[in-house]
């Protein structure tokens, strides 16, 4: 054994060679038998002393080994060897200056490291590693001492965004090749996570039972549904299945990481899908909806929904019923759900229809109330007079509002006496305020009828009232008859010239001789007001001079249509 003097003083006599000539024949036959060591190679020696400088080994050579102390001192500066330690250690030289063998114990690390990279790499086994940094196209990996490379490619099987985020992480790698002589070694961690990938696929498929169970971890969300990790396997939780109600979006209800129970509706191993279920956990909520919401009875919902055509109530998770926008007012004419309703309003509604087939249930606001048109006629029995205000005009009347959402018509030909109107706006604009009498109450088909012709000055009785037997008037000629002319004396007034009272040659027929649209003069010869004629001769009159014809022809002709559409009239005389 080394004696406590310094072990480099090689002048100092050796305890074991000055006590030789006591040893017997067994040992000394014992010190021949021990291993020839040769520069290069790779021994287990002892610790036999620790110096501040140095390990002294005993290699069972015939001198004892020398390692620097720091190749066994730890980052903290503590030594990590004691006396009797084993160790392995590399034979760098022999016999130094100073007698002793040089020793390495990194040099037998790195070969005792390479010799398990070539052992690993020939057998297809993983090594283990730690990344110590990151390096163009990759990221430096320790192997036990020895610095191998692994490609940003073979890191993982989907891209790794941060390369950064894996320094210091110790996990396993395949080698994909080596070259120690140029201290080469090339990893794949990505071949290591396909095995294992692989492997909890397997594990996966084969505890999973369509119907049942299982858990996972939301590893994405996305527009249409969530996409859930059960072990190396994804499967698709879509948006329609997440819950028996409206979902707007699949955040609403996850988050990633969220652990999660999900039921597993369908999957196939070979083409990697799964479907699941988050709803299907709980029980139809449509499967008894015919028997708590009977037809007409009143249920209170939530607005969730508007469209052109109504507003969709959420009765309850999973149940929601349509009010059609038919259905809003007995009334108002409703455009738009949005003119009564707000997302979000609380209502209450009358069920009106319910088909489970096709899970629809229809909804009516205005059953709520009574219909007022059911006493449409107890209100406003005919006779009535009313005051309203014109809402709208169209071709052939008016609309007045009786009351609010309750319209009544005034036809065109309810606006006059006598005259035949264009158009309603000759004789009311909307706006206006108007008194009327019902004539007509129709509540089935809920229609109200007016007049308002008897609250209008009477054409005919004014001009009855202005002239007298005698008076020459001036009037356009509006129909031809065989027997006399029809003359237009003012709007709503027509007198009758017979064709006994008509100065012309009587062997012409009077459309020969005259026109529609032609001004004449005529004398009146009989007024009677009971029936409302007036009786017309053109005999001993004076004919009208040109500048009274063109004073009357534009009147003229702007009647001349209204005159033709009057029909046949029989002859008073006859």
């Amino acid at each position: 054994m080394a004696s406590n003097d310094d072990p480099k003083k090689p002048n100092q006599p050796r305890q074991a060679d000055t006590n030789l000539e006591n040893l017997g024949m067994d040992e000394l036959l014992n010190l021949y038998e021990r291993p020839t060591l040769s520069e290069g190679g790779i021994i287990r020696g002892r610790v036999i002393k620790v110096t501040p400088s140095d390990v002294v080994v005993d290699i069972g050579y015939k001198s004892e080994g020398l390692l620097p102390v720091g190749e066994v001192t730890g980052y903290d500066g503590q030594v990590r060897v004691k006396r009797g330690d084993e160790i392995e250690v590399y034979i760098e030289r022999l016999e130094d200056a100073s007698g002793y063998v040089a020793l390495s114990r990194e040099k037998a690390a790195r070969m005792r490291v390479w010799d398990d990279i070539e052992a690993a790499y020939k057998a297809d086994q993983p090594i283990n590693g730690r990344v110590i940094d990151r390096v163009k196209g990759g990221l430096q990996v320790d192997v036990g001492g020895v610095k191998a490379f692994l490609p940003g490619s073979l890191i993982d099987t989907k891209p790794v965004k941060n390369l950064d985020a894996m320094r210091g992480h110790e996990m396993n790698f395949k080698i994909v090749s080596f070259d120690k002589k140029r201290s080469n070694v090339v990893l794949s961690r990505r071949a290591i996570v396909e095995v294992e990938q692989a492997a909890a696929k397997n594990a996966t498929f084969g505890r999973l039972k369509e119907g049942e169970l299982t858990h996972g971890v939301v590893k994405n969300i996305t527009d249409y549904g969530v996409f859930v990790d059960l072990g190396g396997v994804d499967g698709l939780l879509h948006i329609t299945d997440i819950s028996w109600g409206r979902v707007t979006h699949p955040s609403e209800y996850f988050n990633v990481g969220d652990e999660i129970e999900v039921v597993v509706l369908k999957f196939d191993p070979s083409a990697e899908r799964v479907s699941l279920g988050y709803k299907q956990k709980s029980p139809d909520p449509w499967s008894d909806v015919a028997d708590r919401y009977p037809l007409g009875s009143r249920v209170k919902g939530r607005v969730v929904s508007l469209t052109d055509y109504g507003a969709f109530i959420e009765l309850e998770e999973g149940v929601e019923g349509l009010i059609h926008v038919s259905e809003m007012s007995w009334t108002k004419k409703i455009r738009h759900p949005a003119k009564m309703l707000n997302i979000g309003d609380e209502v209450e509604a009358v069920v009106s229809d319910v088909n489970v087939p096709n899970r629809r249930i229809s909804l009516s606001l205005k059953a709520l109330e009574q219909n007022p048109w059911d006493t449409i006629s107890e209100r406003y029995p005919v006779g009535t007079v009313i005051e309203g205000r014109v809402r709208n005009l169209t071709d052939f009347g008016a609309f007045v509002e009786v009351e609010e959402g309750i319209d009544g018509l005034i036809h065109i030909s309810d606006m006059a006496w006598h005259r035949r109107l264009k158009h309603p706006s000759e004789v009311l604009k909307k706006g206006d305020v108007v008194k009327a009498r019902v004539i007509n109450v129709d509540g089935d088909n809920q229609r109200l009828s007016l007049s308002v012709r008897e609250f209008l000055p009477n054409e005919w009785d004014n001009y009855a009232r202005e002239h007298n037997l005698g008076d020459e008037v001036i009037g356009v000629v509006s129909k031809i008859t065989d027997f006399g002319l029809f003359i237009r004396l003012a709007d709503g007034v027509e007198g009758l010239a017979h064709v006994s009272e008509v100065q012309r040659d009587s062997r012409q027929k009077l459309d020969k001789t005259f026109h529609p649209g032609e001004v004449m003069r005529a004398r009146i010869i009989k007024i009677d007001s009971n029936e409302r004629k007036i009786g017309l001769t053109t005999r001993d009159v004076e004919p009208l001079t040109d500048e009274e014809r063109e004073h009357y022809a534009a009147e003229a002709g702007a009647h001349h249509d209204h005159a033709a559409a009057e029909g046949p009239i029989e002859d008073p005389q006859s």
